[in-house]
């Protein structure tokens, strides 16, 4: 297993580079955008890049499994999968805002074994393994242990692409009025990746979003873990990477209990 994680960190890692490589060159260059919804947008970088993650993933590793956003489904064929979202942000990219990410992850068994998120605008390389730390460049991440209350604060978020259904628009503004009025500052990135990546360098205090996938959360998920960071939904109940739909972070237990009483 060690072995297994030890190799797939590296690949991972070099894959993600190589990725962002290919984004950046064509950043900002009128890319063209399909819809999947109403507000839910994909490029042809989208899928570009995750051909190049499966195929790169796959020669070294060709009995493991693949669960990526835009085409590959998992087989069922192995206990080991990676997660991949080629990039995480994507209308951020397709209108040359360079805040996006490439996320890769795997897991065994429902658990997250290593996490890749790469933002390549910044050249910042997150890293995670279970039980391994976590990392930025190669320098040691910690979440930020200062802040235990909501008024000091400084927090994230995202709203999820089904805005447009009955309730779900409401819903949001109301919790992102809540924590705007009682933190000391939200930010909406639109790249829930980056977001955790984030928190798990001491960069947010908190973090919420609701009705993402797999693939945005997986990484970061482990990068907060592993940084001494505290996860859940937002009933409390512990966060489940594959199929939890919200996900609350925060770098305290004191800042995530106010956070939860916001949400539950």
């Amino acid at each position: 297993m060690q072995q297994i994680v030890e190799k797939g960190a590296g690949l991972a890692v070099k894959l993600a580079r190589e990725a962002g490589g290919i984004l950046m060159e064509s950043l900002g260059t009128g890319i063209g955008i399909e819809l999947k919804g109403e507000i839910n947008p994909v490029t042809e970088f989208d899928r570009k890049v995750e051909e190049f993650l499966v195929s790169g993933i796959r020669k070294e590793f060709p009995d493991h499994d693949f669960l990526a956003e835009e085409q590959t489904t998992p087989e069922g064929i192995s206990q080991f999968r990676w997660v991949i979202d080629p990039i995480d942000g994507t209308t951020n990219y397709a209108h040359g805002y360079p805040c996006f990410a490439v996320s890769i992850a795997l897991e065994h068994k429902g658990s997250a074994l290593l996490g890749v998120i790469y933002q390549p605008a910044t050249r910042e390389m997150f890293t995670a393994t279970a039980g391994g730390g976590a990392f930025l460049n190669g320098h040691p991440m910690k979440v930020s242990k200062k802040v235990t209350g909501l008024e000091n604060s400084f927090l994230v978020t995202g709203f999820p692409y089904n805005l447009r259904q009955p309730g779900v628009l409401e819903r949001n503004l109301k919790r992102f009025a809540k924590f705007l009025g009682e933190s000391f500052a939200v930010r909406r990135d639109g790249s829930a990746a980056y977001d955790l990546a984030c928190l798990a360098a001491g960069r947010f205090d908190g973090f919420w979003e609701e009705n993402l996938s797999p693939w945005d959360t997986i990484a970061g998920y482990l990068m907060v873990c592993e940084a001494g960071g505290v996860v859940t939904d937002f009933n409390g109940e512990k966060f489940d990477p594959l199929s939890s739909k919200s996900i609350l972070a925060a770098g305290t237990e004191e800042l995530h209990r106010k956070m939860l009483s916001f949400l539950s």
